[in-house]
């Protein structure tokens, strides 16, 4: 089952994706994931005292999870959903983010003192540049300056988050650690409501109900926990270059259930970065 994870993480990771624009469309992204995590926060809570697990921690145990979050929940989606309301197009996001292997990869050997062979390298090329191919290069004349900020921002945000989640290592069990990471999420996007949006807002659609449950019982329970999973129990550089199916996944799915276009090039960019993603992770670690 366990071999199976990656696939299911990249099959949930990537239909965030699709849901990400409705839920903008109808609230402001910063109230929506401070919604979304306090929920989300609750959830494992429940989960917790249900498989009675201890949630008192001491304060140093507290304070990695807690940390991680506010990477994670805060920044990096902050960042993502922010970008995406402005009006960077959800591919662009993507495809900046999609960055995030090879800062880890570079990263992963000074900071964990992880091994990081030439076929990683030749994998992960070959991952972002089928990605690239999936995304396309037509950008568009214009692009919002403050989306472009905040999207690079959520790139940092999640490889240090990665990195910093292999480094720590916590002993909490998964469900209690989770439950710190979405309360650093809620903290996070709470402070940033308070003291620089003026006028929040939900609207609770159906839209935006269907699409916020779809992020929290699929991504945040279950895509969310099968990725600190992944980097608890393989290298960093390994967990995160199945990150570069996420695109090509993304945008098969936006063909199945929305009816975009799928074009060659789309099947070779997935062919490639499959590839890529077979070469970086194949070796033992």
């Amino acid at each position: 089952m366990i071999k199976f994870l990656p696939l299911i993480f990249i099959l949930l990771w990537s239909s965030a994706f699709i849901t990400t624009k409705p839920i903008v469309d109808y609230s402001d992204p910063f109230a929506a994931l401070s919604f979304r995590f306090l929920i989300v926060a609750i959830g494992f809570y429940l989960f917790s005292l249900f498989s009675k697990q201890k949630i008192l921690v001491s304060f140093k145990s507290l304070l990695p999870s807690i940390s991680t979050g506010i990477l994670f929940h805060g920044f990096y989606l902050g960042g993502v959903f922010y970008s995406i309301s402005i009006g960077l197009p959800t591919g662009i996001a993507a495809l900046i983010v999609t960055l995030q292997p090879v800062l880890t990869n570079a990263l992963a050997g000074p900071i964990l003192n992880e091994k990081i062979t030439l076929n990683k390298w030749i994998g992960v090329l070959l991952g972002f540049t089928g990605a690239t191919l999936v995304i396309g290069f037509d950008i568009g004349s214009s692009l919002p300056f403050f989306g472009i900020i905040a999207v690079l921002i959520s790139l940092i945000a999640v490889t240090s988050a990665t990195l910093w989640q292999k480094k720590i290592s916590n002993n909490l069990p998964l469900s209690v650690s989770n439950m710190y990471q979405a309360i650093g999420g809620f903290i996070f996007h709470l402070v940033v409501i308070i003291f620089f949006i003026q006028k929040p807002f939900i609207d609770f659609s159906t839209t935006f109900i269907i699409a916020m449950s779809h992020q929290i019982l699929l991504v945040s329970f279950g895509a969310f926990t099968i990725l600190m999973f992944l980097i608890k129990k393989n290298s960093a550089s390994k967990t995160v270059s199945v990150f570069f199916l996420i695109p090509p996944t993304s945008a098969i799915m936006a063909w199945l259930f929305l009816g975009e276009s799928l074009n060659n090039v789309d099947i070779f960019g997935f062919i490639i970065a499959t590839l890529g993603v077979y070469i970086a992770t194949r070796e033992k670690n």
